[in-house]
Order: C-alpha cells, then sequence, then structure tokens
C-alpha cells in the first residue's frame, strides 16, 4: 500500500472510532453513518487501485516502437 492509501485508512478507523463515540455519547446519526460507509467504500476503491497498479506495472500510452 502506498502512503496516502494509508493515510486514508486511518482517517477511515478514526472516523468510525469518533463517529461510534458521537453515538454512544448522544444517540444516532443515520447521516453520520452514511457519510463514514462512503469514506470505507472510497478507502476500499483506493486500495484495490493501488494493489492492482502494482501488479500491473506502469501504464504505456501511445504506439509501442519499433525495434532495431
Amino acid at each position: 500500500m502506498s502512503g496516502p492509501t494509508k493515510t486514508m485508512g486511518v482517517i477511515t478507523f478514526a472516523a468510525l472510532v469518533l463517529i461510534t463515540a458521537y453515538t454512544v455519547a448522544l444517540g444516532s446519526s443515520g447521516w453520520l453513518w452514511f457519510a463514514w460507509i462512503v469514506l470505507g467504500v472510497a478507502t476500499v476503491g483506493m486500495a484495490a487501485a493501488d494493489s492492482g497498479e502494482s501488479r500491473a506495472g506502469p501504464v504505456r500510452h501511445g504506439r509501442a516502437r519499433p525495434q532495431p
């Protein structure tokens, strides 16, 4: 995993802890949980894109040059 993906994972986990504490202290908020789910899906997407990129290698654009 790259640095930005790890950072996103830490932010997602911290948001989960904060939303859980908010829910315990003040009651549940559906919008907060919905926002956390969206953040979690974005984090999973980043992790999937990051892992797929490292296996596939760099993407080359344009035509292949003929070898002499």
